[in-house]
């Protein structure tokens, strides 16, 4: 039976056209794609039978399986939600592993239900070497620019207000220090991978031949940046965003106290809430104990527990800034400071919000 294939790889990124992936529910955990929907042909035990079958008894024997599994009732309850599925999305694409028996078999049986999909030539394994090679040729199609700062300085919010940029902390779900885990949880780092791509790839189908990008390290959270694209963003031009201290503070406060108790109480309740953002805070402050030392780390618990106290007693917030200035002056700003002199030779500009933004924005017009 001859039915369509499309290995239209950068259409289907662009477009986020709604994929159907028939693998097993094991196998997407471990990375799909992100417009990709998990609708398996068979389940994580149908498949470790078919599995076993296979290794035992050659791919024949394991084929004639998997119709008997998946068969009768189950067979037409698996076609019902592909078809509901596509009367949703009609544009929807499937594929399996390496677009072999699974996303073929799932294919003809929508056919012979009437409806007609193209599936994924060469499957997932084909789509992420694309996005593999997307990743690794991305220096010729387009030149980084790294806007860095320190800790608080508002880089990410700077990053919203340029067109041409890309967001590696949103696209992480993570803010990047010790304290910028997030109540969402990671992506898988293939997932991560992918969405990477599909943004840059956004940004040079638009035609940008410069993305801003802010300075990281090479791990945000528990993933990292690909490792070409972490090479090329090191030796990028860089731009320092100069901003003072009380406005570090009020950035910092904004986002990881009040920003996230009110993310914390949203998901669990005022008062499971604001216990699990106290003991998400205090997980990150022992974190870094190390590297602040015993005392500093006391001192630094110490104003944390007195700011709580406050909060809890008469509703001001105000007692946070105290350890938050602390954390950046003794704690961040010696790193970075180290940072940037190491770097100090990458710097084509630095000023305050209004001139980096008007400097980018001139720098990355097409």
């Amino acid at each position: 039976m001859n039915l369509p294939q499309t290995n239209d790889f950068s259409t289907l990124l662009l477009n986020d056209t709604p994929l159907i992936d028939v693998r097993a529910p094991i196998e997407f955990k471990k990375g799909s794609f992100p417009a990709a929907f998990n609708l398996p042909l068979m389940d994580d035990k149908e498949r470790e039978e078919v599995g076993t079958c296979y290794k035992k008894e050659g791919g024949k024997a394991a084929l004639e399986l998997g119709h008997r599994l998946v068969s009768g009732e189950r067979k037409k309850a698996r076609i019902r939600v592909w078809s509901d599925f596509i009367d949703k999305h009609p544009d929807a694409v499937l594929y399996c592993f390496r677009g072999g028996d699974r996303s073929r078999i799932s294919q003809e049986w929508l056919h012979e239900a009437g409806i007609d999909i193209p599936r994924i030539k060469g499957g997932y394994k084909a789509f992420r070497r694309f996005i593999l090679d997307e990743l690794e040729t991305i220096d010729t199609k387009c030149t980084p620019v790294v806007l860095g700062g320190t800790t608080g300085s508002g880089k990410t919010i700077l990053l919203k207000k340029i067109e041409q940029s890309v967001d590696l902390e949103g696209l992480a779900k993570h803010r990047g220090s010790a304290f910028g885990r997030q109540i969402e949880p990671q992506p898988a780092q293939i997932d991560f991978e992918h969405r990477l791509a599909r943004a840059l790839l956004k940004q040079t189908q638009k035609g940008a031949k410069q993305i801003v990008m802010e300075d990281e390290s090479r791990r945000i959270g528990r993933l990292e940046i690909p490792r070409t694209l972490f090479s090329y963003l090191h030796e990028a031009p860089l731009v320092i965003l100069d901003v003072p201290m009380h406005k570090r503070v009020r950035t910092i406060f904004d986002e990881y106290v009040s920003g996230f108790q009110e993310q914390f109480m949203v998901r669990f309740g005022k008062e499971e809430g604001m216990r699990s953002w106290e003991e998400a805070m205090l997980r990150s402050f022992n974190a870094i104990s190390r590297k602040l030392g015993g005392e500093r780390y006391a001192k630094m618990l110490s104003w944390f527990d007195d700011a709580l106290k406050m909060q809890r007693e008469t509703g001001s917030s105000k007692g946070h800034d105290l350890w938050i200035e602390a954390l950046l002056r003794e704690y961040y700003d010696p790193m970075y400071e180290y940072q940037i002199e190491q770097n100090r030779e990458r710097i084509v500009f630095r000023g305050d919000e209004g001139e980096v933004l008007d400097y980018l924005t001139q720098r990355t017009a097409p």
